[in-house]
């Protein structure tokens, strides 16, 4: 509503740069104040066209005022106000900001800015946008700005005691083989491996499963010869796995006899490829998960002490709600802890059994404490592949982008942390997001509980809409935003979430 009314505002050519300063509610006398800033000379007809178009949003039952003040900041006031947003914008950089290092000169339209930083990368451009951001809430004009590196300021950097995690194994779970026949192995195979810990690389390990899928390719060697393979997928209840197996001439007729729903035991080498464990087959037998068989509940990794890598970030919205907004808050949102988050991927596929698993690119988180959003989780993360021209255009995520951002690995560890102790928010998280999230955590150790809600199905029962896409529901609550980029899509949905259990008055069923 603040922006429509703005939008109406901004047509009137000595309002073109008007920014919004207060609105004051007048009991006493029935009457709405608003406060306008512009740096743009402006006359009484301008102020009654002001007047009117604020009536036209104001309950016949009060007056509408309006109060224009005309601000154009000096130099020093935009370096001030510069210095004073860095901390909310990138604390990392703030540590290391002074006074100094921030030089700003007007330019027509606005003001041009520099900031001297210890080195650039990806990141400054997202801390100069972020910035101008900021200036653009409290003063009417054009900002644009750069960082410049500064060599010298790595000499003020003072090292802080180092802290470390404590780096946890977790044992891996196995079961034992119930009637074992050999077909290839020249020994008996008592226990396999559950399918779903088998994330790392062994010369030898041993696996169990019915099989659902049989696939044989003739594959040519360079000297001209044939050689067999199988692509066998099993499941052993715990995941499904698609293994790769060269057969030997003398066992090919012996594996052909095997069918789907058969009972196979797999002595496996697995590596990595693209950054997934691939495993591939030497020896085939008869073998099965036992019967009642109940996997046990994997242990996680504790909760790591310390923040690796991605440090959260205190939120602040300087929102300019308008004074009839609703802030009653129901006692379940205060009472609990939310990790409302969005993810931006490679592609769609969220399941390891169907292939070659897409990656995650990007993470844009928001908790919510007391019901109030309060921290902010926002990362690139390195796929180690090719965006597809497709996902560029979708996201707006460039390839140099993610090239420099740190590894699933790295980033994991810190949102399991960030997680901890909250109930994990998303839209379409059900069937999308947690699967992504769930699987590299699962990959890095960590166990994440699935204490989850899915703001598809509750919008879908508490409103009425002619599709329930984010940007749909997003419309009916009056919220806009970048579709598209994890960390918008989050901090919408963290809205939408909110507006929804202010109209259901308690939580969901968990998905």
């Amino acid at each position: 509503m603040v922006d429509e009314i703005l939008d109406e505002i901004r047509k009137i050519p000595a309002m073109s740069t008007a920014i919004l300063n207060s609105v004051e509610l007048i009991k006493s006398e029935n009457a709405v104040e608003v406060g306008l800033i512009t740096d743009k000379a402006f006359t009484p007809d301008d102020e009654l066209k002001v007047r009117k178009i604020l009536s036209g949003y104001v309950p016949q039952l009060f007056s509408s005022r309006v109060k224009i003040s005309k601000l154009t900041p000096d130099e020093g006031m935009v370096a001030r106000k510069i210095l004073s947003i860095i901390p909310s914008c990138n604390r990392q950089i703030s540590a290391f900001v002074t006074a100094d290092d921030i030089k700003v000169e007007r330019v027509e339209g606005g003001f041009y800015f520099t900031i001297k930083v210890i080195s650039c990368n990806a990141y400054t451009n997202d801390f100069i946008a972020a910035v101008v951001k900021e200036l653009k809430k409290c003063y009417c004009g054009e900002f644009s700005g750069k960082c410049i590196a500064d060599a010298s300021k790595v000499d003020d950097i003072v090292i802080e005691e180092e802290h470390e995690n404590i780096e946890y194994v977790i044992p891996v779970r196995t079961f034992e083989i119930a009637d074992f026949t050999p077909i290839e192995s020249t020994k008996e195979r008592t226990s396999a491996v559950y399918l779903s810990d088998l994330n790392f690389v062994s010369e030898e390990v041993v696996v169990c499963g019915k099989i659902e899928d049989i696939r044989e390719r003739e594959l040519e060697r360079p000297d001209g010869r044939k050689r067999i393979m199988f692509n066998f997928t099993i499941t052993d209840t715990t995941a499904t796995m698609r293994i790769s197996y060269f057969a030997r001439q003398k066992s090919i007729d012996k594996i052909r006899k095997l069918a789907v729903g058969d009972s196979i035991v797999m002595t496996c080498k697995t590596d990595t490829f693209n950054g997934m464990v691939r495993p591939t087959a030497n020896l085939i037998d008869y073998g099965k998960v036992p019967d009642g068989f109940v996997p046990e509940k994997r242990m996680s990794k504790p909760v790591p002490k310390y923040y690796e890598t991605i440090n959260p970030q205190p939120f602040e919205e300087f929102t300019q709600d308008d004074m009839f907004t609703d802030r009653s808050m129901p006692d379940c949102l205060r009472q609990n802890v939310f990790v409302v988050f969005d993810l931006e991927t490679t592609g769609l596929n969220s399941s390891p059994s169907a292939g070659n698993m897409d990656k995650i690119i990007e993470i844009g988180a928001f908790k919510l404490i007391d019901g109030e959003i309060a921290e902010q989780f926002s990362t690139f993360v390195n796929p180690r592949r090719k965006l597809s021209e497709e996902i560029v255009k979708l996201t707006g995520i460039e390839q140099s982008q993610v090239d420099g951002a740190p590894d699933y690995e790295e980033v994991m560890p810190d949102f399991f942390k960030f997680c901890d102790g909250a109930y994990l928010v998303g839209h379409n998280i059900a069937n999308f997001d947690f699967k992504f999230v769930d699987y590299y955590c699962s990959k890095c150790g960590y166990m994440l509980e699935r204490k989850i809600f899915d703001t598809i199905p509750l919008s879908q029962q508490l409103l009425r809409l002619s599709n329930y896409k984010l940007n749909t529901i997003a419309d009916y609550f009056g919220i806009t935003f970048n579709h598209h980029r994890a960390a918008d899509d989050a901090l919408v949905t963290a809205k939408i979430f909110k507006e929804l259990i202010k109209i259901k008055k308690s939580l969901p069923n968990l998905c």
